[in-house]
């Protein structure tokens, strides 16, 4: 079963549609799920894999993802949800998203500027939870790579990497801030020293000619 469905943009990880299953069961954990995948949004970068599967709720439950056109597109699903089903799923998603938005992502500026998306996603998620529908859609999985070969991560190791990259990437931007000023700071000393040289220079040169004037 499809549990929950979430696009965001890769660059910034901000939010653009969801959609959630609402049931009782479900209804309670489903929020801490939402909010572990808008911690991995934030982890996404331009070379981050463009398809992936991680286990969470102790294995329980599986993101599966994939990145398009500095889109990302994920589904929460249980774990014995066929694979092919879930990626096939996520490929009509962003087939269907950027025909519809593919202009308009980039100069979104609040979370869930698409929440109308969800209608879209519903649909989707009936045909491919539905046992005959998958049958039926097994010709258009043919061009999808083989998905058992998609390695299945923890997400708990998967946010953990993540934010050592953030720390990472703070402290080469510190470094770099740092080299310019150190640069800055010796193109302002050399000019000091040079300056410093030719006054003394100059002083050397008028004490010379004084000496000399004074001895004739």
């Amino acid at each position: 079963m499809v549990l929950m469905t979430m696009i965001a943009r890769v660059f910034d990880g901000l939010p653009l549609a969801a959609s959630v299953q609402e049931d009782e069961q479900t209804g309670k954990s489903i929020l801490e799920y939402q909010n572990q995948a808008k911690r991995l949004f934030k982890t996404l970068t331009e070379n981050s894999p463009q398809r992936c599967s991680i286990e969470t709720g102790g294995g329980q439950y599986l993101f599966h993802y994939i990145i398009e056109q500095q889109s990302c597109f994920l589904t929460l699903t249980e774990r014995q949800f066929s694979k092919k089903s879930a990626y096939s799923f996520l490929e009509d998603l962003a087939g269907e998203f950027h025909s519809q938005y593919g202009s308009k992502i980039n100069t979104a500026t609040r979370p869930y500027s698409f929440i109308e998306f969800d209608t879209y996603i519903q649909k989707a998620k009936k045909t491919y939870s539905d046992t005959r529908g998958r049958r039926n859609l097994s010709n258009l999985n043919t061009e999808l790579q083989d998905v058992q070969r998609i390695m299945v991560q923890n997400i708990d190791d998967v946010l953990q990497r993540g934010a050592v990259l953030s720390e990472l990437e703070n402290k080469s931007q510190n470094l770099t801030e740092m080299s310019r000023k150190y640069k800055k700071d010796a193109e302002s000393l050399n000019a000091t020293s040079l300056a410093v040289i030719a006054g003394a220079c100059g002083g050397g040169f008028l004490l010379i000619l004084l000496i000399y004037f004074w001895v004739l």
